[in-house]
Formats: C-alpha cells, structure tokens, sequence
C-alpha cells in the first residue's frame, strides 16, 4: 500500500464529509468550491498552521507527534476505528517503520475443538484478510453457498464482489460489501506491508467496479459485535446477532459467532438450520460409503476376472 497516497486520501475523504456547522464553525454564507471543510479550517481547528497541514494532507506524515495526530482528530471529529487508522499509517510513515509479524495463518486442534464443541451457534476463525481458516459445521451451513466456491481457503470479501450468490445470501448486500472492504482498510493500515493482503486488494480492484469504488471512500472500522441478515437457500432469512474476539494467541486471528434472539423466527432458522445441516452431513456421508463399497467392489471383481484369466 502506498502510505503516503493513504494519507493524503484518508484525510482528504474526511475533511470532505464534515460540514462547517457540524465542526462548529461560521460559514458566512456564499458558494463553497469544495465539499465538507477547507484545509484551512482544519488547520484552525486542530490548531496547527495551514502550511503544516498542508504537508500533512500531501502524505509526510514522518515525524509527526502523537499531539497533533490527537488534534487532527479531534477536528476532523474522527471515531475509534478512524482515529486508530490515523496513528497505524503515522507509525508506517515512520523511517524505522517494520513489516509487522507474520499473523498466523492456521487455528491450534484446540481452537477447532472449541468451535465444534459451539453445537447451537454457527461459528468461525477468520484472519484479516477475511480468508476462513476454520468453521464449525453450522457456519458451514450457514455459509454453504460460499462453500461452493472452487477457491481455497474461502475468502468473505471475493465471495462478496466476485460471486452472483453473494447478493442471494446477504439481503443487505450494500451493507456486507461495505463492511468487507472496510475491514480489509482497516487492515491494510495496521499491516501495510502484507503482500498477501496487497494482492487481494489489486485483485478485486481490477475485477470489481463496486469494489473500486468503495476503496476510493477510504472508510474503516471495528467489527466487534452487531447484526447481520442472512437469506439461506433452504431455511430462509435469518437475522443474527454476531460477536467477534480476537484471539490472544493468535495474532490476527478473530473468532466470530452467530446467535439469534430468543423467542425469534431467527432462532427457529437456526434449530431448522441445525437439522438441515445434519440431514446433508448424513446424506453426504452414505453416499460416500456407498461410492466407496461399489469402488471396493469394482476393484475386487477385476482382481477376481485377473486371476481367473491367468
């Protein structure tokens, strides 16, 4: 990711979306020629001169103090994830700045237990690319059209702007693609140099027009806890409440699980969900055995014709 482009673009997309009255400036009326604040009413506010912000909005970040990155958002009225993103592309900016560890790319056997031992609500390990690493057999389910994709491991964000199913199963799609491109920002600035994740990113850009042109909004955010809607083929919506944990000791790695309210329609789709998925586990199962036993028997008739012909 080019940290100095991210920079000038991120602050440049904020500076756009506040307007002088939210900021609590004069705007004396008039035709403005920008949308949102003027740089030098940024400046202003964050109590810094224009020419130093100007530098700042043109991407050198190196060096800047932990004040003014403060100050700046303050004035730019910026939230958790916003003001979290502002100080991970001040410390890529950084001459000493280093590619961040390597974040793991596996779940330990216990972690896979705990999400099997999860029998009620559909649960998953993701990493910050949005590439599913493990599942219990109700996320499975749950996301059983995301599972017919070819590639592996599965990946939420291509699912989303590359497969037509995508909008079948999210009846909010405008929501779940934006949410998706926002996590992966968000994780572009906190791990800048991940070829992996850059690629992902020059990737759906390429295929996606969505996708483009959310990148271009430059919007970030924590997806520690909410609501999602789902559309599933064969038990129909769900409207889910979801949590989602980083794990400590598995940096990157976040486990997130569904649940429904009680006393909903969404908890008879789960109970629905749960007998369907055992239903095609054990439809699945006894094909596999009979597809074996008749490759048993094939095998064993043409060893029989060999030994009698010879």
């Amino acid at each position: 990711m080019d940290n100095r482009s991210e920079i000038r673009e991120f602050l440049a997309t904020r500076r756009a979306k506040l307007t002088p009255a939210q900021a609590g400036l004069p705007t004396f009326g008039g035709t403005r020629r920008v949308p949102g604040l003027r740089r030098e009413e940024v400046a202003l506010l964050a109590g810094v001169s224009v020419e130093y912000y100007t530098k700042l909005e043109r991407g050198s970040f190196a060096g800047v103090s932990e004040s003014v990155l403060e100050s700046l958002a303050r004035a730019l009225q910026l939230n958790e994830a916003e003001r979290d993103h502002l100080h991970n592309l001040a410390r890529a900016a950084s001459p000493s700045a280093r590619p961040r560890r390597k974040p793991s790319e596996a779940v330990t056997p216990s972690v896979q237990r705990l999400l099997d031992s999860m029998v009620g609500v559909p649960a998953f390990v993701r990493n910050g690319r949005l590439d599913v690493l493990a599942i219990n057999s109700l996320g499975r389910a749950l996301y059983s059209e995301v599972y017919g994709q070819d590639a592996a491991p599965v990946n939420l964000a291509r699912f989303a702007f590359l497969d037509p199913r995508a909008h079948l199963l999210y009846p909010d799609w405008e929501k779940a693609a934006s949410t998706s491109v926002a996590l992966l920002h968000t994780e572009a600035g906190r791990d800048p140099f991940n070829k992996s994740l850059t690629e992902l990113i020059g990737e759906l850009s390429t295929r996606s027009d969505d996708f483009r042109k959310r990148w271009a909004q430059r919007d970030v955010r924590l997806h520690r806890g909410g609501y999602k809607d789902f559309h599933h083929p064969s038990v129909g919506d769900l409207h889910l409440a979801f949590d989602a944990l980083e794990l400590p000791n598995a940096p990157g790695l976040t486990l997130t699980a569904y649940s429904a309210d009680p006393g909903t329609p969404s908890e008879d789709g789960l109970r629905l969900l749960a007998s369907w998925a055992a239903t095609t586990t054990a439809t699945a199962t006894t094909t596999a055995a009979t597809a074996a036993a008749a490759s048993h028997a094939a095998t064993e008739s043409t060893s029989t014709t060999r030994k009698e012909n010879a």
